[in-house]
């Protein structure tokens, strides 16, 4: 079983910088992606970042320029660094991982529990 740990969230006020960590853990024959999505009050939880099987990335237009998406396979872990934080990137960041846990099974879309990011303007 797969299983998720988020760190490093936090209050911090407009133009400051966090770093979210990501930690998974179980069987995983293969990842298909892995990234960060967030969860404002009343609205679908979105995509931040993420890394595809290429290895190419994706991001949000909001966050283009101030987040950068990294990765440390060794550890398992993927990161997210936030720069220059806005007002409206409040919200529950949640970490994702689809893998396929052994050969020939289906993926499955794995979530963490979620880090509360709170920007003061």
């Amino acid at each position: 079983q797969v299983q998720l740990v988020e760190s490093g969230g936090g209050l911090v006020q407009a133009g400051g910088s966090l770093r979210l960590s990501c930690t998974a853990s179980g069987t995983m024959y293969q990842i298909i992606e892995m990234g960060w999505y967030r969860q404002t009050a009343g609205t679908q939880r979105e995509l931040v970042a993420k890394f595809a099987t290429s290895g190419i990335t994706n991001y949000a237009d909001s966050v283009k320029d101030r987040f950068t998406i990294s990765r440390d396979d060794a550890k398992n872990a993927v990161f997210l660094q936030m720069n220059s934080l806005k007002p409206e990137d409040t919200g529950a960041y949640y970490c994702k991982y689809s893998v396929v846990p052994r050969p020939y099974a289906s993926y499955l879309e794995v979530w963490g529990q979620g880090t509360l990011v709170t920007i003061s303007s």
